[in-house]
């Protein structure tokens, strides 16, 4: 089951990585992103930022997967921690983001892909 749930965050981790090109096209998503300082879509500034995020997401779910003991990837332990720790620092700041629509969509999302990861690493604790 280790596997299907570092599965899903990697998945999350996708779905973000998605979320960010669609911000860095030009869709009007700002109301769900950063706050919702932007009432359509984000300004140069906001764009470098979702670019920002893309690496960030990828190296998460990366991070995840390794930690489940996926073949091929051996990242030290430490990453994986570093992904969970980015994960409650997300969930926090989508839960306190002044942004009604970020906190109704991200904030849940978030939350679960930190449950999703702290599961990962204590069900594989002691095994690398």
């Amino acid at each position: 089951m280790t596997a299907q749930i570092a599965h899903l965050y990697a998945l999350g981790c996708l779905g973000i990585v998605f979320f960010q090109i669609a911000l860095i096209a030009g869709l009007p998503l700002g109301p769900w992103t950063q706050g919702g300082r932007h009432p359509g879509a984000l300004p140069p500034s906001g764009r470098l930022m979702a670019a920002a995020a893309i690496p960030v997401a990828l190296f998460q779910g990366v991070a995840i997967l390794s930690a489940a003991g996926f073949p091929g990837i051996g990242w030290p332990r430490w990453t994986g921690w570093a992904a969970l720790g980015l994960s409650l620092v997300s969930a926090v700041l989508n839960q306190v983001t002044p942004s009604r629509r970020e906190r109704a969509v991200w904030g849940p999302v978030t939350i679960v892909m930190a449950g999703l990861a702290g599961y990962v690493l204590i069900v594989t604790q002691g095994s690398g």
